[in-house]
């Protein structure tokens, strides 16, 4: 074989490998979702199917009492019910599956994907949702945690009426930090958990993991799950189960997903709008940052409303390339600031990266 014969090898056998790598098995989650990243990664390691990944790793979520932003142990409504949202799409299939104010289930993003599986529907809600996951053996229990109702009662206690009256109180204490009369209420509560309690009353806040899953063969699926906001109007639902709005999935394409202030998310169908915006040639940064972008231009740029509220985008394209975005830089984290992140895991590698931002606190 000549030298020239030699090279001419090379370079067909380079071409040829880099054509058939593909993309790496990867994984992007909200911040709270980092063990989610790791639980799914194992599963596309396996071989297993992309959906098959992501909801075994918002189970991790949906299943820890201490995850007050979804499934058990989750913020309930005003009444003091834990009601759950959750969504499923799977690329491969296009289909996809959807549940809203579910009750008693601490698993919600599985009976999405039953919904998707065993009927012709696309969505069940409230009363239907429940006894549809009865009818495949789901177990109905109180999914309020003694945490979580504690800041419930906390919640009911900082009320007050034109005149300032509450029936839930003697009217001592005030919200802002962990009175006295608050601790004579509540004398099993520690002052680390009555100062998180106040928090949540002060600052209601609007969990939710959302999880998108890519593997070797380019399949890609996704998950959004929620407890929704604290102490909603009962029946509230937000965009978690909003397909076009808390996850989108196109398996040409990608996929995008939600958490935050669903309201100002489904005002622009955010997550459908990234993924077209990808399917247009924008990579996920700038399909994010545009779907931001569509948020402020509804509040007329006005810093001041958009003050009131957090959206943060993430986006998985096919190839594998991967971004998160805030409408913030910063969010409020035990009474500080700090940097707005997400998770990923490549091939398992796992971390937090920080989201690119729209606006800056400073």
């Amino acid at each position: 074989m000549t030298r020239r014969e030699w090279l001419a090898g090379t370079a067909v056998a380079g071409a040829l490998g880099a054509q058939t790598a593909g993309p790496k098995n990867t994984v992007v989650s909200s911040e709270n979702g980092l063990r989610a990243c790791e639980v799914a990664i194992a599963y596309l390691a396996r071989g297993k199917d992309t959906l098959d990944a992501v909801i075994a790793g918002v189970n991790v979520n949906e299943e820890d009492p201490n995850d007050t932003s979804v499934g058990y142990g989750g913020l309930p409504n005003e009444q003091g019910v834990v009601e759950l949202d959750a969504c499923v799409m799977h690329g491969p299939t296009r289909r996809a599956g959807s549940v809203a104010s579910l009750r008693g289930v601490k698993t919600p993003s599985k009976v999405a994907r039953l919904v998707m599986e065993e009927t012709d529907h696309i969505m069940l809600v409230g009363e239907g949702a429940l006894r549809f996951a009865k009818s495949y053996g789901f177990k109905e229990e109180d999914l309020l945690t003694g945490k979580s109702r504690l800041a419930w009662l906390v919640w009911k206690r900082s009320l007050r009426d034109g005149s300032g009256h509450n029936n839930w109180t003697d009217g001592l204490d005030a919200p802002g930090r962990p009175s006295a009369a608050l601790k004579v209420a509540f004398p099993e509560a520690d002052e680390e958990t009555l100062a998180w309690a106040v928090e949540q009353v002060l600052r209601p806040p609007t969990g939710t993991i959302n999880c998108l899953a890519l593997n070797r063969k380019g399949e890609i699926s996704g998950v959004t799950t929620t407890s929704g906001l604290a102490w909603k109007i009962p029946g509230r639902v937000g965009d978690s189960p909003i397909l076009g709005a808390g996850l989108w999935v196109d398996q040409d394409v990608g996929a995008a997903g939600s958490t935050g202030r669903g309201e100002e998310n489904i005002r622009i169908a955010g997550a459908h709008t990234i993924v077209e915006n990808m399917r247009h040639g924008m990579n996920p940064k700038a399909a994010c940052l545009d779907a931001l972008k569509r948020v402020a231009r509804n509040f007329a740029d006005d810093r001041a409303r958009l003050e009131q509220f957090d959206l943060n985008f993430y986006a998985l394209r096919k190839d594998g390339e991967y971004a998160a975005a805030a409408l913030w830089d910063t969010r409020r984290r035990g009474g500080r600031m700090v940097r707005t992140k997400f998770a990923v895991n490549v091939d398992g590698s796992g971390r937090l990266e920080d989201t690119a931002f729209l606006l800056s606190r400073a």
